[in-house]
């Protein structure tokens, strides 16, 4: 059993590192019977008079300098697509906290994640704009900074594929960004039960995406979000999946981010999370568990939760508030889950 390294960050360096064996992951990792507590909305539409909100939605979250940041889509009326940041201390002051529209794309841009790239000391959004004239119309972007609380300095979108489509990609949306020791991966799926990724080496990263490879086959439909488990040898995939005309997700683990992919908790039966395994103390507001992220011990490149404590920060809306409403128009608000054996999370880790 090869040793693993653990690293405590202080700020964006690195103060130690622990050699270690990996560890067991919990019991639930293993029987895939998961079960959470689900808060009341936390974070809502700005109710503006001028182009109105529709919803706050496909959120991504860092804690950083004992703040958390998080990156969001708006629907509004006029502007269809935009992100916005808003960062706070505590869940309390999510809802009230200052909103910034980024400038870093005009139009179409949505579908946040973020991460800090360690090798070049930067900060990463990528994200998923509209390029009308391209065959793929939907194509994935990015920006970075060096300063992560200041929204406005966030680099203008480039394109990861700024010439061409890369061949044997047909459809594609939702892309996500994952590194091991070597490859920076992208992720994406396609709408139609497929899970794809494409990878570069770690040196070529943003550029150099290529061999586009088939990684799941199965009852999945968008948001493929990968993260590394700390203290394992272990990947897991959460994937959005629908079930009667709502929304839930499904996990599977896998050993490499290039390797196969074996079923947790993969159907509306034995669902990862879902309106049946996530209790609602506060009132039922959502039935629906759709496009979220699990909060990350850290915030860089690996993109590594701890098993124990997982929470998840995720978009909700009723039944009745989806009904009879365009998709763009469906008011989905922000809540946060907790796993039955999680805990909160506080500081940089």
């Amino acid at each position: 059993m090869r040793l693993m390294l653990t690293c405590l960050g202080s700020g964006l360096g690195v103060s130690g590192c622990l050699a270690q064996q990996p560890a067991p992951v919990p019991e639930v990792f293993r029987t895939g019977a998961f079960s959470w507590a689900a808060s009341a909305p936390l974070f809502s539409r700005d109710r503006r008079t001028d182009d109105p909100q529709y919803s706050v939605k496909d959120p991504t979250i860092v804690r950083f300098r004992d703040r958390w940041h998080v990156f969001y889509t708006v629907r509004r009326q006029t502007r269809t697509h935009s992100i916005e940041h808003v960062s706070f201390a505590d869940w309390s002051e999510m809802d009230s906290a200052q909103r910034t529209v980024l400038t870093c794309r005009e139009g179409f841009f949505c579908a946040p994640q973020v991460f800090f790239f360690r090798p070049q000391r930067r900060w990463y959004l990528v994200y998923q704009v509209g390029e009308p004239a391209r065959n793929l119309k939907l194509q994935p972007a990015f920006s970075t900074t060096e300063t992560l609380d200041a929204p406005d300095s966030w680099t203008p979108a480039s394109l990861f594929f700024p010439d061409s489509d890369p061949p044997g990609v047909s459809q594609w949306i939702d892309f996500w960004v994952i590194c091991d020791d070597t490859r920076a991966y992208l992720f994406f799926t396609s709408l139609d039960g497929h899970l794809w990724r494409m990878w570069t080496p770690i040196s070529d990263f943003p550029l150099g995406f290529r061999d586009c490879q088939l990684a799941l086959e199965t009852d999945i439909f968008e948001a493929g979000h990968i993260y590394r488990l700390l203290r394992t040898n272990q990947y897991l995939a959460a994937i959005e999946a629908q079930h009667g005309g709502g929304r839930y997700y499904v996990a599977y683990l896998a050993d490499r981010l290039d390797g196969a992919w074996r079923a947790l908790a993969p159907s509306w039966e034995k669902p990862f999370a879902s309106r049946e395994n996530a209790e609602q103390p506060t009132g039922r507001w959502t039935d629906n568990i759709s496009h979220g992220e699990l909060l990350r011990g850290g915030y860089d490149e690996t993109l590594t939760v701890d098993p124990t404590h997982l929470q998840f920060l995720f978009q909700g809306v009723s039944s009745a508030d989806m009904a009879g409403r365009k998709y763009g128009e469906i008011p989905w608000q922000l809540g946060l889950l907790t796993a039955g054996d999680g805990g909160e999370r506080t500081g940089d880790r």
